[in-house]
């Protein structure tokens, strides 16, 4: 008995000790993020009493409808089109040679060594009215007159694809290589031709992590604020660019503390659907 006691002394003890180690960790995490978003919960009802008035403001306005709207458009395209080009990409990667993989991935890790903002305007110099692009084409005799690819949507939607794609492509592609050959093999074997290996062994496979992939580029999207206020040209407002002019120009703090609640719950949203695709698909 006394041996006993001793333990769970001694397990007390480290218990005590552990949290103790935690403490400073939570402490910064309670003060760095919860509180910041305790408080915009509580300016979202705040006039000052308790009120809605703010969500009823925003869902009754037909600007911020509309701005919610195209947030939610962009994103959405953005995500396709980052999951036509790196699924492919990602599983292009996997069937080169060890040397050639490794040259593939720098590639695609190399946009985190430049400066999003840097990448941003040269898109601008890329495909503006004198760009490289445009002067291409014009030179070419294929277009008359320069294309309108920036300072709209389509402008928008390259730029975000440009820097969001390797949040897709990176994580698949570690998916992708964790895939045990021996089950391809296993199915080559029984007769099954690559397109069948492909659709029901690998693909399946890969699905949770591409998924995955997928939500977490249109939760990125949807709080993107450098892209879309250069390439968008200040026509193509999204959240971001409406939150920063009530905090910034207006002010409306209540308004926007309201807007970033409704982003907030959006984003808790796809992220317990991503939670529950891949406890479905695991």
């Amino acid at each position: 008995m006394v041996a006993a006691a001793a333990a769970g002394v001694g397990a007390g003890g480290r218990a005590r000790s552990g949290v103790l180690f935690v403490l400073p960790l939570l402490l910064v995490v309670t003060v760095c993020f919860n509180a910041p978003i305790a408080l915009m919960l509580a300016w979202s009802a705040h006039d000052p009493p308790f009120t809605l008035k703010h969500y009823r403001e925003l869902f009754e306005t037909t600007i911020y409808l509309r701005v919610m709207w195209a947030t939610v458009r962009i994103s959405l395209a953005t995500t396709l089109i980052c999951g036509v080009i790196g699924y492919p990409l990602a599983l292009w990667i996997r069937g080169l040679s060890p040397n050639a993989r490794l040259i593939a991935l720098a590639l695609v890790v190399l946009p985190f060594w430049i400066s999003i903002l840097v990448r941003t305007y040269a898109w601008i110099v890329m495909l503006g009215n004198a760009g490289i692009v445009n002067r291409t084409l014009i030179s070419l005799g294929l277009v008359g007159s320069p294309l309108s690819i920036i300072y709209n949507e389509l402008g928008v939607l390259i730029g975000t694809v440009n820097v969001l794609l390797p949040f897709l492509v990176l994580p698949l592609f570690a998916a992708m290589v964790r895939v045990d050959e021996r089950l391809l093999q296993a199915a080559a074997s029984l007769g099954a031709p690559e397109r069948t290996i492909f659709w029901r062994v690998f693909f399946p496979l890969t699905l949770p992590a591409f998924g995955a992939g997928l939500i977490l580029v249109f939760i990125l999207t949807l709080g993107f604020y450098i892209t879309p206020a250069i390439l968008g040209g200040g026509r193509v407002p999204m959240i971001s660019n409406m939150l920063d002019l009530l905090i910034n120009q207006l002010p409306n703090w209540e308004l926007a503390a309201a807007i970033s609640t409704v982003l907030l719950a959006a984003v808790l949203v796809a992220n317990a659907f991503s939670a529950r695709l891949r406890n479905r698909l695991g």
